[in-house]
């Protein structure tokens, strides 16, 4: 028998506890974010434009962080840093050009950035990530087509490395990146457009 000064409560205090849901439901625990740090040594931007009626390629190494969210891929985020002063060629004289003040002037501009503002989830290991690059003093909107190469283990035991590759086309003027001359650009013996492709390898922290 439930005791007499309990009775006028004892309905409500056993209905709340009957509704009240476990605390589990309640506060589910937050996803896992995972961070990757760019493999410097394997990872780089590659990027080819035209000059006269060929193409010119070349390749630059790239750093970078990203933080991967594998249960919802919107909240994962890149942040990338490159070094203007080691684009490469294969041609000397050409990748001294291309570090003075007729193109990149990376004596001003010491840095090329990408921080990421977005991640969308376009189809199975393929993703859209939208962000800032700031080259040559301006910052525009990209979006970056990214394909998820794969996770697995790394080189050393217990290690863990994901690839990623992405490419996108820049119009190098929109960066304010044109030579001195302007008959020279005008002329299209150096093309405006701009083809790169990423390739990155990053390790699990």
């Amino acid at each position: 028998m439930t005791p007499r000064f309990l009775s006028p409560l004892f309905p409500a205090f056993l209905l709340a506890a009957l509704t009240i849901p476990p605390l589990a439901a309640q506060s589910a625990a937050p996803a896992a974010v995972d961070t990757y740090v760019f493999d410097s040594n394997h990872s780089e931007a590659t990027f080819r434009i035209r000059h006269l009626i060929s193409k010119v390629t070349g390749k630059v190494p790239v750093k970078g962080t990203i933080m991967m969210n594998n249960a919802d891929m919107s909240k994962s985020s890149v942040d990338v840093v490159i070094d203007p002063a080691a684009i490469t060629t294969g041609v000397e004289a050409r990748d001294k050009d291309l570090r003075s003040a007729r193109f990149f002037d990376v004596a001003t501009y010491p840095a090329i950035t990408f921080k990421s503002t977005s991640v969308a989830t376009l189809a199975k290991d393929k993703l859209q990530v939208t962000g800032t690059l700031t080259m040559h003093g301006q910052s525009k909107t990209i979006v970056i087509p990214v394909d998820l190469v794969g996770t697995g283990p790394g080189l050393k035991a217990g290690t863990v490395m994901a690839g990623f590759d992405g490419r996108v086309k820049l119009d190098r003027t929109d960066f304010g990146i044109r030579t001195l001359s302007s008959e020279l650009l005008d002329s299209g013996v150096v093309g405006k457009e701009v083809e790169i492709n990423l390739s990155i390898e990053a390790n699990k922290q």
